[in-house]
């Protein structure tokens, strides 16, 4: 009955330790030794009851979404992309927009007034708040 515990601890070898995912991992080490048992009272070779006993449980996808964790994401990353360049890029092509504005406005409709400059400072914590995430996603990738 080791390969099944082997096999066991295979499947859930990408979920982080808790208390839920032991008392889970038993239940399931139980319910496949049953299956086992239950199979080789009816004449299976023990092999044969193994192997059978785990082609018939299958993949534990339920088990696995009722636990929290996406067995397809890489362990230690987060499933969520990634958009911080995006949004820095997208943050800096806005303020150079809202700024050009403000230019024309200013010397538009006041020429005689250069005022422009007071909004632009407020502008500009846009790009500047998005490029300091960007560097900390950026640090944080590379751990």
């Amino acid at each position: 009955m080791n390969r099944l515990t082997q096999h066991v601890n295979d499947l859930f070898k990408d979920v982080p330790e808790s208390e839920q995912k032991a008392s889970i991992m038993q239940e399931v080490l139980q319910n496949l030794e049953e299956k086992v048992w239950d199979l080789m009272e009816q004449g299976k070779a023990e092999e044969d009851a193994i192997n059978k006993a785990i082609v018939e449980f299958g993949d534990i996808e339920d088990l696995t979404k009722e636990l929290g964790v996406n067995k397809s994401a890489k362990p230690g990353k987060s499933n969520k992309k990634n958009n911080t360049k995006l949004n820095l890029e997208y943050s800096i092509w806005g303020s150079v927009l809202i700024i050009a504005l403000f230019v024309f406005m200013n010397f538009y409709y006041s020429s005689h007034v250069i005022w422009f400059v007071y909004p632009t400072f407020a502008v500009l914590w846009w790009p500047l708040t998005m490029y300091f995430r960007w560097m900390k996603v950026k640090g944080e990738s590379k751990n």
